[in-house]
């Protein structure tokens, strides 16, 4: 499904490249960011929003609710979108201010993603931290679901 919605903007960057002429070509890209962060951000707040879980959250049986066990709202879904890049902006900083080649910036990045996957073992749930940030928790489905309260918030829309 991601790998789908990443060829939106593909598509569209290569169409935005022809009509462009290979002119303004920092502005189409920009342009272009911009655009598949929105389709990614639609993607994740539809997502979690309507049945709390992306297809490989599904696939996973992983269950995004609040702290409180409740769906999250399309609100509480975009805020909980915009936490998670905490992820990637670290290493991405870094990266861009000791000016590393572009190899060396992914691999920064790279490392900050997998020290914060591993800052994790920290929190007391073993939950992310942006989840703690939004009072967000992930729910095992096959083991935490087997309550009928649950099935009831969560049923199908």
């Amino acid at each position: 499904m991601l790998f789908g919605l990443g060829l939106i903007p593909g598509a569209v960057g290569a169409l935005w490249y022809a009509m462009m002429s290979n002119t303004h070509i920092e502005e189409v890209e920009s342009g272009l960011r911009i655009f598949t962060l929105g389709i990614y951000a639609a993607y994740f707040t539809w997502c979690w929003s309507r049945r709390g879980q992306t297809l490989p959250m599904q696939t996973w049986n992983i269950l995004l609710a609040t702290t409180s066990g409740k769906p999250l709202t399309k609100t509480h879904s975009m805020v909980r979108f915009m936490a998670c890049w905490i992820w990637v902006i670290p290493g991405a900083v870094i990266g861009a201010l000791i000016e590393l080649s572009r190899w060396q910036y992914f691999g920064c990045i790279f490392i900050g993603i997998i020290t914060y996957a591993a800052l994790s073992h920290l929190h007391p749930y073993k939950q992310f931290w942006h989840d703690t940030l939004c009072k967000t928790q992930l729910i095992d489905t096959k083991s935490d679901f087997s309550n009928d309260s649950f099935k009831k918030l969560f049923k199908k829309k």
